[in-house]
């Protein structure tokens, strides 16, 4: 795989991290508030948010570069 095609799958699937990453730092903060912290990697919500955007993010690029 070359540079430029990665920085292409990186760019295509940005968005779909991004979003991840907001859903489940919403979605996990309410969850924590209310006392539920189980779960959770290390007891944070920003690295388990972290964690599931990149790998959403890695899922997407798998996909669109097997589509390509």
């Amino acid at each position: 795989m070359s540079l430029a095609l990665f920085k292409f799958l990186v760019v295509k699937s940005a968005g779909v991290g991004l979003g991840i990453f907001i859903g489940a730092l919403l979605g996990l903060s309410v969850r924590k508030s209310r006392g539920n912290k189980e779960g959770l990697l290390a007891g944070s919500v920003v690295a388990t948010s972290a964690a599931a955007g990149l790998a959403a993010m890695a899922v997407f690029m798998l996909i669109t570069y097997l589509g390509l």
